[in-house]
């Protein structure tokens, strides 16, 4: 009889053992995935969550950056300029509609100012990056580095994270209607 207690003792140590081996490991890679997806990069008081792009098409010369900057802090900073290593050059770009629908696309002069406590969102139809006299087409999945340089936070290396060609697409942002300045 002891023996067989033992042997059951045994068989239901390895099989616990196993279970917390399989419940730990499930948990790690649960937290290195919502690690991962978070996709954020801190610099002083400033937050910048998920740079992303989109996948462009063969034969591309564009495509669009987006993200938010979140400034935690008491005082506000300025977005002076930005840089992509697959871009030759990188530009801030607005979007607008004028009120026969037209949508129109220019690039922007100056600085944009991240207000204390506030935040500033780059999204499609609205405020975005373009990178320019593109080196080598974004494709979905693949993730490439960036430089955002602020007046008070200085330079910021983030990387940006490619979606879909299809990803965050807005109703009406297909292009038709588009003049560009």
């Amino acid at each position: 009889m002891s023996a067989f207690i033992r042997a059951s003792a045994l068989s239901f140590l390895r099989r616990t053992h196993a279970a917390g081996f399989l419940a730990a490991t499930f948990l790690s890679l649960f937290a290195f995935v919502s690690l991962a997806s978070a996709h954020e990069f801190k610099a002083g008081d400033l937050v910048i969550q998920h740079p992303w792009s989109r996948a462009a098409p063969a034969g591309a010369k564009v495509a669009g950056g987006y993200f938010v900057v979140r400034n935690d802090g008491s005082e506000p900073d300025r977005l002076l300029a930005v840089t992509a290593e697959i871009a030759g050059r990188t530009e801030i770009h607005e979007m607008s509609v004028d009120d026969k629908g037209v949508m129109t696309m220019r690039p922007l002069g100056g600085a944009l100012e991240i207000p204390a406590g506030g935040a500033l969102e780059l999204k499609p139809g609205s405020i975005h990056l373009m990178f320019m006299d593109l080196q080598s087409l974004p494709q979905a999945d693949e993730r490439f580095a960036g430089t955002l340089t602020f007046e008070k936070a200085g330079e910021v290396a983030i990387e940006f994270k490619v979606e879909a060609i299809g990803a965050a697409m807005k109703h009406g942002e297909n292009g038709s209607k588009m003049k560009m300045d």
